[in-house]
């Protein structure tokens, strides 16, 4: 059985609360709490991006699987947002955690949903018997225009996972995807600034593609939501990803540990990962978790999970999500507008 071998996360230290970039624009600090259900979101520091994340998400997720990293035959980064248009995050990382020269590494693109594609990669890898662990992170230093409504809850994290099938502390019972094309956020090459296809936000975006991928995975397995101790979805804000849960039947104690949008914001890539990181920090051995992804474009990939008794010995070796979310320091519009560089030199 391939599963998870080991996980890490990280969130940047800094934060900045909705109301202080609701002051900035002259919006209702109250209306935009209230209609995305998000209080405040991470920002990178100033040394911060994908490639830094996705470092120390890989070296934490390292710790707890208790593997030489030389046994490592393939890492995926997953992101909307790698440091370089042409030169891969993947082989930073490989370099930074100490891997083997001989592994396949690439860089995925797949809106919020590239962490979840790399996790399927590497499971069919080392089903294959072509490598023993692979790593799949799903990182982003989400981007937000000024005065737009990203700046509301684009935000910055990642996680990493190993993926094996030796010392798991959680199964892979089976995955299942749904694709289409349906372009509701898009940026093109050298814009600095994502866009939203407005009518296509929601629905037919989100809210079907999450729907056909959870449903289409408890059609294949025989399972329903009351089979589930957790369930987990891409959280772009905490309204959709409350609706989307009570529109599968989940209800909200399902649902709450991996809500972590608004505390942190929409991490992009990170978001269902790390949401599914809280989760395996607080479960039990034999529990099951429902994890759904989505990315804009539009696909989400749909995971069954089975907790082993391996986790209790394996969670206690790396920073928890909520050690990550507690460690903060807040920061005005003035030093966010710094740190994610949005004042332009022409």
């Amino acid at each position: 059985m391939v599963g998870i071998v080991g996980y890490g996360v990280y969130i940047p230290i800094y934060r900045i609360k909705t109301s202080e970039i609701a002051r900035v624009w002259g919006d209702d600090p109250k209306a935009i709490s209230r209609g995305l259900l998000v209080e405040e979101k991470s920002v990178p520091g100033i040394d911060e991006d994908t490639a830094t994340i996705s470092v120390e998400a890989a070296r934490n997720a390292l710790k707890m699987a208790k593997i030489n990293p030389k046994d490592i035959g393939a890492i995926y980064v997953g992101s909307e947002s790698h440091p370089y248009a042409v030169k891969p995050t993947a082989t930073i990382v490989a370099e930074a955690i100490g891997s083997t020269p001989t592994l396949t590494a690439a860089d995925l693109e797949f809106a919020c949903k590239a962490g979840t594609a790399g996790i399927q990669l590497c499971m069919g890898l080392v089903k294959s018997g072509i490598i023993k662990y692979g790593v799949a992170i799903g990182a982003d230093t989400a981007q937000g225009a000024p005065g737009d409504a990203l700046e509301y809850t684009a935000a910055a994290g990642g996680a990493a996972y190993i993926i094996g099938n030796d010392g798991c502390l959680a199964n892979i019972i089976d995955t299942y995807s749904y694709t289409t094309d349906t372009p509701d956020f898009y940026r093109r090459e050298g814009s600095p600034y994502p866009k939203h296809g407005g009518r296509f936000t929601g629905e037919p975006a989100y809210f079907k593609h999450i729907i056909s991928a959870a449903k289409g995975i408890m059609e294949k397995t025989g399972t329903k939501p009351s089979d589930y101790d957790y369930a987990v979805f891409h959280q772009p804000n905490g309204k959709f990803y409350l609706k989307v849960a009570k529109k599968l039947g989940f209800d909200r104690e399902q649902v709450e540990t991996g809500l972590l949008v608004p505390k942190i914001g929409n991490t992009y890539s990170g978001s269902t990962l790390l949401g599914l990181a809280a989760i395996l920090d607080v479960s039990k051995p034999g529990e099951r978790i429902l994890a759904v992804s989505y990315g804009s474009g539009a696909g989400s990939d749909a995971f069954i999970i089975e907790v082993t008794d391996k986790i209790e010995e394996k969670r206690e070796l790396t920073p928890k999500v909520k050690e990550f979310i507690e460690r903060k320091e807040y920061i005005d519009y003035a030093l966010y507008a710094k740190f994610k560089k949005k004042l332009k030199i022409f």
